[in-house]
């Protein structure tokens, strides 16, 4: 009995059973990735297809270099001549699943939703079900094309755990004017989210450039542009103080991943129960050290991921031009921990001002 996909593994070609292509794709290898083991140049090249698939492809014969058919571990050299037989694509669109949705604005070019938590925008390795993509895909008949067929509709995305509006584009040409706003920095977008601490200035932005963690894959890190990092900018503005604790409306200028969580990160505040860059995962009564409560009650999580929502969003309608200004209230969760440190940490003291 054949194996069956998992939901953490898209199923890949499987060459005893998908004849490769009888014409070769052939050229020469050019001086700056000379060097390079043929399976990782070809990965790089041939971005559709995943390393082990190439490496199959080479295994059985179907790469040659300068007329000879080469091992995984050939490693190329400027000039090479290479062949390539490659197996048909599978489609990768992502399966419809009715999944419900919040709508907060629609109409024939465009839906903006309220995304939940726990909610991968796109298809993605180890998240190839459950995300707002297959959502979108059962709700409507037709979206936009223009970021690939596992990511149809999507223009911007948000992180798994981040709630809030996100866009959703419905035709090409809505979704290619769209993309200019976006790729301009015309899109208006806040968010707010709880921190620990509270930063010293009312109102401040932070401008350190961004890019991988030099050793944790899963997150970002502040880095020097020379490093790899790539410029970053978000202004914010403290809304409510609390003892420990503060409400921050953000507005990032640049839309790097996890742009807002590293850079609060990088000033001492990181936001509330973001396991990846402050290391706590859940707030709990007990974190607020509430006098006289209930034993069983101060374990229970006010929140356990973390405390950001993409609150609002103004942009220019990429069809009519018109304004668009949309806004979506606290997650219920987000809701109960802010009104649980309005209850138990309010200041004792008039806050100091920044200037």
């Amino acid at each position: 009995m054949n194996p069956t996909p998992t939901d953490l593994e898209p199923p890949e070609p499987n060459e005893a059973e998908t004849p490769l292509s009888e014409t070769p794709q052939e050229f020469e290898v050019k001086p700056r990735t000379d060097g390079k083991r043929i399976d990782a140049y070809l990965a790089s090249r041939f971005i559709d297809y995943s390393r082990t698939v190439l490496q199959k492809i080479i295994e059985a014969g179907a790469v040659e270099v300068n007329g000879r058919a080469v091992r995984t571990s050939y490693k190329i050299r400027s000039g090479d001549r290479v062949k390539v037989w490659l197996p048909p694509l599978h489609d990768t669109t992502p399966a419809a699943e009715d999944i419900p949705i919040e709508v907060v604005y629609e109409d024939e070019h465009l839906t903006v939703v309220n995304k939940p938590a726990d909610m991968v925008t796109h298809p993605s390795r180890g998240n190839w079900r459950g995300t707002m993509v297959n959502a979108i895909q059962h709700h409507y008949d037709q979206l936009s094309t223009l970021a690939g067929e596992d990511r149809p509709g999507i223009v911007h995305r948000l992180d798994r755990d981040t709630t809030g509006l996100l866009v959703v584009v419905k035709d090409d040409l809505a979704h290619r004017r769209l993309a200019l706003q976006f790729e301009h920095r015309t899109v208006n977008k806040e968010y707010l989210a709880l921190v620990y601490g509270v930063p010293e200035r009312d109102s401040d932005y932070i401008e350190r450039p961004i890019g991988y963690h030099p050793t944790i894959r899963e997150r970002m890190a502040v880095r020097e542009i020379a490093e790899g990092g790539r410029e970053a900018v978000t202004f914010y503005e403290i809304l409510e103080r609390f003892r420990g604790y503060a409400l921050v409306k953000c507005k990032p200028r640049t839309g790097r991943t996890h742009q807002i969580r590293v850079h609060l990160a990088s000033i001492g505040h990181p936001i509330v129960a973001d396991k990846a860059y402050s290391g706590r995962n859940r707030l709990t009564l007990a974190d607020l050290e509430v006098p006289g409560a209930d034993p069983d009650a101060l374990d229970s999580s006010l929140i356990d991921r973390q405390a950001l929502h993409a609150f609002a969003l103004r942009f220019a309608h990429p069809m009519t031009e018109q304004p668009i200004e949309l806004s979506a209230p606290l997650p219920p969760d987000m809701a109960r921990a802010l009104a649980a440190l309005r209850e138990h940490r309010m200041p004792t003291a008039p806050p100091k001002r920044g200037r």
